[in-house]
């Protein structure tokens, strides 16, 4: 069955399974998620992701980072979707939670946080947000 929305998908794998606090979780490769994870990496609301083959397609597995046994992720929101995409220019860039949170973005050098975004004064796709 093909995903319409794989950044949604996978927002949602990571969501359900900390909610269940499993200590990882598998989705399905790209380049595209592979952006998203590195500034989630990055950023520190993840632990980790390396590529797995599982059945002979490609996955990744995501270790999730846990605080006194909550999970670091409280929030995690897709605002740019297949029907509706949102670009921001970088002026006009909401902070999230007064700056404790992230925006992801998809700009022309790639997938970077809204910090980073704004360190290179580049706007773009709003992919999600996360706190």
């Amino acid at each position: 069955m093909a995903i319409t929305d794989p950044i949604a998908d996978m927002l949602a794998r990571i969501r359900n399974a900390q909610s269940r606090k499993y200590a990882t979780t598998l989705v399905p490769a790209s380049h595209f998620r592979a952006g998203v994870l590195e500034v989630l990496v990055r950023e520190g609301y993840i632990e980790a992701y390396e590529k797995v083959d599982v059945e002979g397609s490609p996955h990744f597995r995501i270790a999730l980072r846990y605080h006194e046994g909550r999970g670091v992720i409280v929030d995690m929101k897709r605002v740019s979707r297949p029907g509706c995409r949102a670009y921001s220019k970088i002026k006009d860039l909401q902070r999230i939670y007064n700056g404790l949170g992230i925006s992801i973005l998809s700009t022309s050098q790639g997938v970077l946080s809204d910090t980073e975004a704004r360190e290179k004064n580049i706007g773009g796709e709003v992919l999600c947000t996360v706190f």
